[in-house]
């Protein structure tokens, strides 16, 4: 994987991740003291906007990386950290699923089923995500490096 990709995918995460969380804390948590209040935090609807924006390129990103690092690595046998990165990959794709559900469907049972597949995806995305990049971090720092070739 190349480092601008790398880089990429993990600031849009970071920006998903934040904004998901930030609307998911203000629309559910917070409460506001005004009863003609709409939202219940005046910038709920920025960290929405936000996250909806965001996603689409973190969704582009993760096909660039999709092609480029995890399809090496479902052929090859006996990666380190293969079972975080599976695991991500179908937390990802349960996350995408739904947040794209969430925004065409119109029934309530089905919304507020819609919400908690993708809260839950999100949080335990977050979670196996974060420990494939520690653990990545940790194999990569005892991972010999290559012997330089002199030149003739």
């Amino acid at each position: 994987m190349k480092r601008w990709e790398r880089w990429t995918f993990n600031t849009l995460s970071l920006v998903v991740i934040v904004t998901g969380f930030a609307y998911l804390w203000m629309k559910y948590a917070m409460q506001n003291g005004d009863p003609f209040a709409v939202v219940n935090h005046p910038w709920q609807t920025s960290m929405l906007s936000l996250h909806v924006v965001a996603s689409p390129a973190f969704i582009l990103i993760f096909g660039i990386i999709f092609n480029s690092h995890v399809m090496k690595k479902l052929g090859a046998s006996r990666i380190p950290n293969r079972r975080s990165g599976l695991t991500s990959l179908g937390l990802f794709a349960a996350m995408v699923i739904s947040g794209y559900l969430l925004q065409v469907s119109t029934s309530d049972a089905w919304l507020q089923a819609l919400v908690v597949v993708h809260v839950a995806s999100g949080a335990v995305f977050t979670m196996v995500y974060a420990a494939h990049l520690i653990i990545s971090a940790k194999l990569a720092r005892y991972r010999p490096l290559p012997i330089a070739r002199e030149v003739a």
